[in-house]
């Protein structure tokens, strides 16, 4: 691991930086400062120094110079994440990919898009559009969050059931390792077997191998039918059996299975929320289906079906794309959980079958170690992934950590993940090895001190190296 820069040693490289890329291309010690270190965040950048390039080439030869000078690197994207995996120390190089914004190309045919990772990820979906496609990756922060942040931590968001996390889009990408050499494996294949997978080493593992510049993105052919409907439910089993029965009804077309338990779609439709309860707020469980490529008809006949064998209490179907989007306003209007501050997020995977015991578990021990306490739940249930929003306590660390304890613990027990989506960085550290075995962890080691021997990239991030 590098020994932290001094001053003297920061300004060097800042001027180092400065002579090879330009000084309108480099930010010093306010002009850094002054930068928020995440959308929802009001501190600022710690680091004294962001390099913003503007393509490959000048991400490498930073890197080159910042490896020369052995300084820690952090790659910054939209900064949406939620596990402070983009977080900075005063001796950190930050490099910023915010000038990477070209879609290079869209092949309609081959039904791909080339981009740089600087792209962000709505403007791309609008962009695949006009090309009759659509990048079905879709999450809460799609007008901020970049297609590079979407690689390196693995993106899922509300589709992954139908079309899988961000790796499944992802058919090649070009990235910079720490001493600037370029990994360029832009595949434009759906099939390529011609060895190891090297994309691989860069999806997911949030820029601690090397920092993603450009990348080649699977889309699918737009279909205009997007069938969304709001489902009441009276119990969990009933829940579970009405994922099985809309999962084999919608004949393939399920595409969103998204279950908000009674306390978040009570909060979400009541003032100040500025939403409407589509359904009485009395169901213990509501779910949003989403259905592309499916017509009404048989969305219709699939819900006749569930109400007739008692799966579901309620339900309505948007008839416009207005009431459609109404519909999703509900389950993306996580903010309101703000209105209860402090609270701690948190983002969970495990299977299915054991959700609701796991669930009445965590909050058995939030009300063992705190007396009162909000724990809104919701989910990608469909694929096995849960988000917590817990309002309890003071803010303080401490606090933090008996939540903690109370949400990953039992994770363990049941070979469950701290992380389904959001990544690990910092916050999820502590607990890696409650969901990632020790053999595991090694191997992890070993790829980074063979791509990163000096320990420069993201430093202190997933495992202490």
């Amino acid at each position: 691991m590098s020994e932290a820069l001094d001053l003297g040693a920061q300004s060097a490289v800042g001027q180092a930086l400065i002579a090879e890329l330009g000084g309108e291309q480099v930010l010093l010690d306010e002009d850094v400062h002054n930068r928020a270190a995440g959308i929802w965040r009001k501190e600022g950048i710690k680091a004294c120094v962001l390099v913003r390039p503007r393509n490959t080439d000048e991400v490498s030869r930073a890197m080159k110079i910042c490896h020369a000078h052995d300084a820690t690197v952090i790659a910054h994207g939209g900064l949406t994440g939620l596990v402070h995996s983009a977080d900075t120390q005063p001796e950190d190089v930050v490099i910023s990919l915010e000038r990477l914004q070209q879609i290079e190309a869209i092949h309609p045919l081959e039904r791909t898009a080339v981009v740089q990772s600087g792209v962000v990820l709505q403007t791309l979906q609008e962009a695949v559009a006009e090309h009759g496609l659509i990048f079905p990756l879709d999450l809460g922060g799609r007008g901020s969050c970049t297609i590079g942040g979407n690689i390196s931590t693995n993106a899922g968001g509300n589709r992954v059931i139908r079309y899988g996390m961000t790796r499944d889009m992802v058919l090649g990408l070009e990235a910079v390792l720490a001493d600037g050499t370029v990994v360029s494996s832009m595949n434009q294949m759906i099939k390529n077997n011609a060895g190891y997978d090297l994309k691989q080493l860069f999806i997911g593992t949030e820029g601690t191998l090397g920092i993603v510049t450009r990348a080649v993105l699977r889309c699918r052919a737009q279909v205009d039918d997007q069938p969304t409907m709001l489902v009441g439910v009276e119990s969990f089993d009933n829940l579970v059996q009405f994922l099985r029965h809309v999962d084999q009804g919608l004949r393939g077309c399920l595409s969103a299975f998204e279950v908000m338990w009674n306390n978040f779609y009570r909060l979400v439709s009541t003032p100040p929320a500025s939403n409407q309860p589509p359904l009485p707020q009395d169901y213990p469980y509501y779910v949003l289906v989403e259905a592309i490529g499916a017509d009404n008809s048989l969305v219709e006949a699939v819900l006749a079906q569930a109400l007739e064998e008692g799966l579901i209490a309620d339900a309505v179907l948007a008839s416009s794309e207005g009431q459609r989007q109404q519909l999703w306003a509900l389950r993306d209007d996580v903010e309101q959980t703000f209105q209860h501050a402090p609270t701690f997020v948190f983002d969970v995977s495990l299977r299915i079958p054991l959700m609701e015991d796991y669930v009445n578990e965590v909050d058995r021990r939030l009300g063992e170690a705190f007396g009162e306490f909000k724990n809104f739940t919701l989910g990608h249930m469909g694929d096995g992934n849960l988000h917590f929003v817990v309002a309890v306590g003071d803010g303080s660390d401490a606090a933090r950590e008996t939540v903690e304890r109370s949400i990953y613990e039992p994770l363990a027990e049941i070979s469950g993940s701290v992380s389904a989506e959001h990544g690990v960085g910092l916050e999820k550290k502590p607990y890696l090895h409650l969901s990632r075995s020790s053999a595991e962890i090694a191997v992890m080691r070993t790829l980074k001190q063979a791509l990163d021997p000096k320990g420069l990239l993201n430093p202190g991030k997933i495992f202490d190296a």
